[in-house]
């Protein structure tokens, strides 16, 4: 079940990254990470109610600190999106978030894969990069460091939600949601273009939030059943599923290193279901 969830919480955060990449192009990015952040904070709020917890304030905190991490990340790559450089943002938040809580995960806290798991995980990490290659992608640009900033913010978010305490529920996700919010607003202050969204924008970006927030549920309860270093490849798999998006609802067309990207990703998944 843990590695189920971790594949669902990469198809939410694939289709929250695919339709907030869209939203930065047309609107002011930090106001869309703002408003999705919000109500990710509804949504995790009301779901918590329904759900058994005994929650601890060292829980609270990790939640917390978990949504310092989140909010900046989607602050930075929504920006980087709203400049058009999916191919350099996109690979490199998602590398780098990937191997902070993978390398801690074997180094520190003392998760051991399979053969084939490693396999998987060591596959994940080029299969990333290349699923999210566009024809210009080589190149490097402003955007970079959009890609960097929010990669570390990815990685300290897997990190400290899966720190929390198993029986705190989905509280910690709450308690980060509240800091996500509030560390996406000084970030205001670095965004061009009007700071109000049409109807239609704000509810698009609200959903975008609330698939976000899902996918962090599902991530924290599959973090809670199998290894961290597993979960956190399988949940990072999400690149694939703006490029596979892009192809059936925007009608783009893959390059061979996006093909050869999606058949690595595809052997990852496979090495690390048959390797758990």
């Amino acid at each position: 079940m843990g590695l189920l969830l971790a594949l669902a919480s990469s198809v939410c955060y694939g289709i929250a990254d695919f339709t907030g990449g869209l939203l930065s192009r047309r609107a002011n990015f930090a106001v869309v990470a703002l408003v999705g952040q919000a109500a990710g904070l509804v949504f995790t709020l009301v779901a918590a109610c329904f759900v058994p917890a005994q929650v601890t304030v060292v829980d609270v905190a990790w939640g917390g600190l978990s949504g310092i991490g989140t909010g900046v990340a989607m602050a930075f790559l929504y920006r980087g999106l709203s400049r058009g450089a999916m191919s350099v943002v996109v690979p490199i938040s998602a590398v780098g978030g990937l191997a902070i809580p993978v390398l801690v995960g074997v180094a520190v806290l003392g998760d051991r894969p399979s053969t084939l798991s490693a396999v998987g995980i060591v596959v994940s990490v080029p299969a990333l990069w290349l699923v999210s290659r566009a024809e210009r992608g080589g190149r490097i640009t402003a955007a970079l460091g959009d890609g960097l900033i929010s990669s570390v913010g990815i990685g300290l978010q897997y990190l400290a939600l899966a720190s929390a305490g198993p029986a705190a529920g989905i509280w910690p996700v709450v308690a980060g949601r509240v800091t996500a919010t509030l560390a996406v607003v000084p970030l205001l202050r670095l965004a061009s273009g009007p700071a109000r969204l049409s109807a239609r924008r704000f509810l698009g970006a609200a959903a975008t939030g609330g698939c976000a927030a899902l996918a962090l549920v599902a991530y924290l309860v599959a973090s809670r059943q199998d290894l961290l270093a597993i979960v956190v490849v399988l949940s990072s798999l999400y690149p694939a599923i703006p490029v596979l998006l892009g192809l059936t609802v925007l009608r783009e067309r893959l390059n061979p290193l996006q093909v050869v990207g999606l058949l690595g990703t595809a052997l990852a998944v496979t090495c690390l279901t048959a390797g758990h």
